[in-house]
């Protein structure tokens, strides 16, 4: 069953982060060793048919390998590390319209524990699964089939994902007031803010949850604390940045909220191994032998 999905992987991935004609549908090969890669994972499953990816956001560590799937239920700045190659993989953006339409149906609309877990978890995928989505990156085979019937194998790729381990999780995700959802919303308050000096109290009143309960909702489902989370998206942004030769490190570190740039540079040089202007030379060295970096694994 892998096999044919890598085929099909290969038959359509141009390059590795691969938007395809199939709405919500990713793909992504590599087939030689690269550097690890900071990235910023929006809400989606990735589901992995060959080699073995390595994630890393905050305190959380997960290792995806052929077979298994991949899930962020939130936007999360991470670093990714394929430990093994060829890699082949396809990624599902969750709509959740699409999911809140499909409980309605199950009737599955009810509360459910309030608790909040990880928002980076990994899976097996069931023999009906791989099936499922191998299904729907073979419909790019036919693109006259695209419209009729991607939606409908999305749905039971869904249908199947509620009904394995990821279910509790998906339908945390899904409700418009669980704490999962919450957490999201104010991930993403913080996101929009990220150039803004903000303080613990002011992120738990946004979130309207007291500090301490942010704090251990936010570290529990991303792996660090939110402010943590505003600084690496700070140090992602700058990155993307210098590697585009916008502007000076400087003006760069004023730009993403760095008052200090002697913080800046060693905040920089300890997430990323050398000073700003040193990895903005290997970047677009980089870039000019090997094009653009992938902006999903």
């Amino acid at each position: 069953m892998l096999d044919r999905l890598v085929e099909a992987i290969d038959r359509h991935c141009v390059a590795s982060g691969t938007d395809t004609a199939v709405p919500r549908l990713s793909l992504a090969a590599v087939d030689e060793p690269v550097e690890p890669a900071h990235l910023l994972y929006e809400p989606a499953i990735c589901f992995v048919a060959d080699g073995t990816k390595r994630t890393t956001a905050g305190e959380l560590v997960r290792v995806a390998r052929p077979g298994e799937m991949l899930l962020t239920t939130i936007d999360l700045p991470v670093t990714a590390d394929l430990e093994q190659v060829p890699y082949r993989s396809a990624s599902l953006r969750l709509d959740g319209e699409a999911f809140a339409e499909l409980l309605v149906e199950l009737d599955e609309t009810g509360p459910s524990a309030p608790a909040a877990g990880s928002a980076h978890v990994t899976a097996p995928m069931s023999p009906e699964l791989a099936d499922a989505v191998t299904r729907w990156v073979e419909l790019l085979d036919t693109p006259d089939d695209i419209r009729p019937l991607a939606a409908r194998v999305e749905s039971e790729i869904l249908y199947r994902l509620l009904r394995s381990s990821l279910g509790p999780v998906l339908r945390q995700w899904s409700l418009a007031d669980s704490t999962t959802t919450r957490v999201r919303e104010v991930a993403r308050w913080i996101r929009a803010r990220y150039a803004e000096p903000l303080s613990i109290d002011e992120i738990a009143a946004a979130a309207h949850m007291s500090a301490a309960s942010l704090h251990r909702h936010f570290k529990a489902a991303t792996g660090m604390s939110p402010l943590r989370y505003q600084k690496h998206l700070r140090l992602q942004e700058a990155r993307r940045r210098l590697a585009a030769g916008d502007a000076t490190a400087a003006q760069i570190a004023q730009a993403v909220g760095y008052v200090s740039p002697t913080q800046f540079n060693r905040e920089y040089r300890t997430a990323y191994g050398l000073p700003p202007v040193q990895d903005a030379a290997r970047l677009r060295a980089g870039l000019a032998r090997t094009g653009p970096a992938p902006t999903r694994l």
